[in-house]
């Protein structure tokens, strides 16, 4: 329950209410949107060649990317996986060339 204390000058409320949208949009809708964008940009970037990780846990190598039904093929060690690309939530190519830190 919110509660709107009137001030004198009548014209607080407008500015609280106005307040109160800037902070939820701020902290709620613009970080959603910033996440939503980089998930979009990193399945529309999914490669041949690339190491991933599937949202399941499964290990494996994309050998196939179709974008007329926006699926890939993953080859596994226990063979060849259908799945939809939104699945796929890790790549791990970049993580495996880079030179390990002391």
């Amino acid at each position: 329950m919110i509660l709107f204390v009137q001030a004198p000058g009548g014209g607080s409320n407008m500015t609280l209410l106005l307040l109160m949208f800037g902070v939820m949009f701020l902290f709620l809708i613009l970080p959603q949107q910033r996440r939503a964008k980089r998930e979009r940009k990193f399945k529309n970037n999914l490669a041949k060649g690339d190491l991933v990780v599937t949202k399941g846990g499964i290990h494996g190598k994309i050998i196939e990317v179709n974008d007329a039904n926006d699926t890939c093929v993953i080859e596994t060690m226990a063979g060849k996986v259908k799945m939809e690309r939104s699945s796929i939530s890790l790549e791990m190519s970049k993580q495996r060339s880079a030179p390990a830190k002391k």
